[in-house]
């Protein structure tokens, strides 16, 4: 680590639990981001920012005005650019050591999976079941930490999916898939503007202690957030021994 890396990662070197070892291990790190929206947003400028080495983000969506209100990778002059490209941008010139691969599509199939394996941690910062379903398949097939979080009128959540321990319960076993009825999505309920930032944020750190191997993960549990009227609550989530995604796992390594 050159005096320039000691100098921009000082705050963290200070952390005893970090320190150089684990900042270095931040920078051999390889991070996919699917979604570059109002979680991805933060999400991804903290991860560039704490000096993540490689980082691989997804999204087809293109910058709309109305995005603005929350999503703050992005400004005026990103409207109508590929989201992925205008968070990107951001986040090099946050930190130009960082190395960012924008992908401009909706990660799918192989291309999902590829990407995935290609991962050392999966933070799913998409607003669709579809997806979210795809991709917790995906991290159970390669093992591969899963951050999720989701955000809707003033309520979100935060877990994590660490799929590289054998007991450790997946997104489908949390929401199966038979049980959901209906996506509740920002643009037809709306959004509370900073919620989206405190659940990225908490994605990323998340993500982050992952990587360096500290503290203790959401694995297991389910935060929700009530930012109306500011209640945080933790709920415990097991492994569902007949989950149709996760069963055929290994209960011991």
């Amino acid at each position: 680590m050159n005096d320039e890396q000691l100098l921009r990662y000082s705050r963290h070197i200070l952390l005893n639990e970090i320190g150089v070892e684990g900042q270095s291990r931040l920078h051999a790190a390889h991070a996919l981001i699917v979604g570059a929206g109002g979680l991805g947003s933060p999400a991804a400028l903290f991860l560039a920012a704490s000096g993540v080495g490689r980082i691989s983000l997804a999204d087809h969506d293109r910058v709309d005005l109305s995005n603005l209100q929350r999503q703050i990778a992005h400004d005026m002059a990103s409207v109508g650019e590929n989201k992925a490209f205008s968070a990107a941008r951001r986040m090099r010139a946050m930190n130009p050591e960082v190395s960012v691969l924008p992908l401009e599509t909706r990660l799918a199939g192989e291309a999902l999976d590829q990407a995935v394996a290609q991962a050392d941690v999966v933070l799913d910062c998409s607003d669709n079941f579809a997806t979210r379903y795809a991709i917790n398949a995906a991290c159970v097939a390669h093992r591969r930490p899963l951050v999720s979080g989701a955000a809707v009128r003033f309520d979100g959540q935060v877990s994590v999916f660490d799929l590289r321990q054998a007991d450790a319960p997946c997104y489908a076993c949390l929401f199966p898939v038979e049980g959901q009825t209906g996506e509740m999505r920002c643009a037809e309920f709306g959004v509370f503007a900073p919620l989206v930032g405190v659940v990225g944020s908490l994605q990323a750190a998340e993500a982050l202690k992952l990587l360096i191997g500290v503290g203790q993960s959401l694995s297991g549990r389910l935060l929700l957030i009530d930012s109306l009227n500011a209640q945080w609550r933790t709920i415990r989530v097991r492994r569902d021994p007949h989950c149709p995604v996760c069963q055929k796992r290994k209960t011991k390594d």
